[in-house]
C-alpha cells in the first residue's frame, strides 16, 4: 500500500507550498488539452478571501471575471476551433498561475480494469515498432496513480505529458491506439486522461451511495471478494480518480471492463448502466460512453456461463443506453490469457464509434453485425441483424457457437447457414424450436461477421434475462 499512497503524499506536499494563494487541480497544467468549442469549467481555490479571480485564454484574451466563495472559484471559459498551443493564465490576489503548452482539441477518459490500463510495456502485438512510432506531439496524456478513497475528493495527483515513445509505452494501449485513430482522422488535438485500476470491479468505479441504497446491487456487491492490491468497497475508485475531474469538459469516455464482474455477472445489467447515467448526471450532460465487449477467456466456471452473462449485459446495455456503443472483441481474444495482446484493433474499433456516431465521419462501418429480431419456419429459426453492412460472412468454413432449443430450454448445438442478411439455425434433436443463442459461453471463438470485417455480438434469444 505504500507503493500507492506514498506518491499521493508528495504530490500533496508540493502542491500547496506554504506561500501558496492560488491554485489549480492536477488536470490544469502543462501540457494540458481544453475540449475545443465548448465552455470550458476552470477551476481552483485562493486564500485570498474576496479578491477577484481573472482567468484568461491566450487564444483570445479576453479575460473571465469572478469572486472566490468560501476559498473555491469556477469560471466558464470559451474555447475557440481547435488549435495550440496557448497559455492559459489565472489572476488573485496578486498572484498566478500560467499553465503553458496547451491545446485546444478532443478530450476522452480512458477507464477501466486491467485491459485498458494494460500498457505496451505489459504486452503488444508488434510492440517495438509501436513504440518507435508514437511520436504525435498534438496528442497528450494525463496520468492518474492508482489511489482510493472513503470520501469523494477535490483532487488527485496527475500530469500531462505529450505522446512520445517514452510516454506512450507507459499509457493505455487501447487509449492510445483510440487516440491515434481520431488523431489522423480528425487533425485536432487530443488529449486521453488515463484513469484504470487492474482488477476493479464496477461498483468500486459508482458513487457509494448509489450501491448501498439499492439492496439488489448492494448484495450483489458482498459477492466480490477482497483482494489487498485493488480497492473492492463501492465508491473507492470514483472518489479518487474520477470525482476530481468534474465539472472538466470533455468530449465522451471510452471503457474496459467487466472481467472482474464475473463474480457477480447478473448485477451487471443493473450495475453497468447505473455507472452511466450517474456520470453523465455528475458532469450534467449525456457524453458518448463506448466501451469494450469482454473478450474470450476460460475462466473455469465450467456451466455458470459468467463471462457470457456479463457480455449479454453489455449488449443490453447497448439496447437501453442512448449514446453508447460497443466494441467486439470475440475473434481478438486469447481463452488462455485474460489479458490479449492486440489492443490495436480494440482502440480501432472504439475510434469507429466515435468517428461515425460522435464526430459524424460519413461512409464508416462502425459496428459487426447486432442481433434484431428471430422468425420460427417450421424447424428453423430464422435471426436478422443490424449492421449487415454488405453482406454476412462465414470467417474459416461454417458458422459455429450457434445452439437452438425447444420448450424445454435445453439448448444444443445447431447447424447454422447464412441466407442473404439472415441467418437460418436448426438441429435435428429440435423439431419445434423456440430460442437460439450464439457464442453464449466464456470461451467462445465464433466466426459470424459482416464484410467489413467486424465481428458478431453474441447473443441469446431467449428474455430469461437479470436473473440468477
Amino acid at each position: 500500500m505504500k507503493r500507492i499512497f506514498f506518491p499521493l503524499l508528495v504530490w500533496l506536499f508540493l502542491a500547496l507550498p506554504s506561500s501558496a494563494t492560488l491554485w489549480l487541480p492536477s488536470v490544469f497544467s502543462d501540457n494540458m488539452v481544453l475540449q475545443q468549442h465548448s465552455e470550458a469549467v476552470v477551476w481552483g481555490w485562493t486564500t485570498a478571501t474576496g479578491s477577484q479571480v481573472t482567468v484568461t485564454g491566450s487564444w483570445n484574451n479576453q479575460a473571465v471575471n469572478t469572486k472566490a466563495y468560501q476559498g473555491r472559484w469556477a469560471v466558464k471559459l470559451p474555447t475557440p476551433a481547435a488549435g495550440g498551443p496557448y497559455t492559459l493564465t489565472v489572476q488573485a490576489g496578486g498572484d498566478s498561475v500560467v499553465i503553458h503548452n496547451v491545446m485546444i482539441g478532443e478530450v476522452w477518459i480512458c477507464s477501466g480494469q486491467s485491459n485498458m490500463e494494460m500498457t505496451p510495456e505489459w504486452g503488444l502485438v508488434n510492440k517495438d515498432e509501436e513504440i518507435k512510432n508514437a511520436d504525435y506531439p498534438e496528442m497528450r496524456f494525463f496520468f492518474i496513480p492508482k489511489h482510493k478513497s472513503d470520501t469523494p475528493q477535490d483532487d488527485t495527483p496527475g500530469y500531462w505529458t505529450e505522446c512520445t515513445p517514452e510516454t506512450m509505452r507507459r499509457f493505455s494501449s487501447a487509449g492510445y491506439f483510440f487516440g491515434r485513430e481520431l488523431l489522423q482522422n480528425l487533425h485536432v488535438p487530443i488529449g486521453l486522461i488515463y484513469s484504470n485500476w487492474g482488477g476493479t470491479p464496477v461498483e468500486v468505479w459508482i458513487k457509494k451511495e448509489l450501491i448501498e441504497d439499492d439492496p439488489e446491487l448492494k448484495e450483489a456487491a458482498t459477492k466480490l471478494k477482497p483482494r489487498p492490491w485493488w480497492p473492492e468497497k463501492p465508491g473507492d475508485a470514483w472518489n479518487a480518480m474520477i470525482h476530481p475531474l468534474i465539472p472538466f469538459n470533455m468530449a465522451g469516455v471510452i471503457w474496459y471492463q467487466g472481467e472482474s464482474n464475473t463474480q457477480n455477472p447478473y448485477s451487471y445489467y443493473r450495475s453497468f448502466p447505473l455507472l452511466i447515467k450517474s456520470w453523465r448526471e455528475e458532469w450534467g450532460y449525456t457524453f458518448p460512453f463506448y466501451y469494450v465487449q469482454i473478450a474470450p477467456y476460460d475462466y473455469g466456471k465450467g456451466d455458470s456461463l459468467p463471462a457470457a452473462i456479463v457480455r449479454d449485459a453489455q449488449l443490453y446495455t447497448l439496447r437501453t443506453v442512448p449514446q453508447t456503443g460497443m466494441a467486439v472483441t470475440m475473434d481478438i481474444g486469447n481463452v488462455k490469457d485474460i489479458h490479449p495482446k492486440d489492443k490495436q484493433d480494440v482502440g480501432k474499433r472504439l475510434a469507429l464509434w466515435a468517428l461515425a456516431k460522435t464526430y459524424g465521419v460519413k461512409d464508416i462501418v462502425y459496428s459487426g453485425p447486432l442481433y434484431k429480431g428471430m422468425e420460427v419456419k417450421g424447424k428453423k429459426i430464422v435471426i436478422s441483424f443490424d449492421h449487415v453492412d454488405g453482406g454476412l460472412v462465414a470467417r474459416g468454413g461454417e458458422l459455429k457457437d450457434f445452439f437452438i432449443a425447444g420448450k424445454d430450454m435445453v439448448f444444443v448445438p445447431a447447424k447454422a447457414k447464412i441466407a442473404g442478411n439472415t441467418v437460418e439455425v436448426w438441429s435435428s434433436k429440435v423439431k419445434d424450436p423456440v430460442a437460439v443463442r450464439y457464442a453464449f459461453w466464456d470461451a467462445a471463438q465464433p466466426n459470424l461477421f459482416n464484410k467489413a470485417g467486424l465481428p458478431a455480438s453474441p447473443f441469446r434469444t431467449d428474455e430469461e434475462r437479470r436473473k440468477e
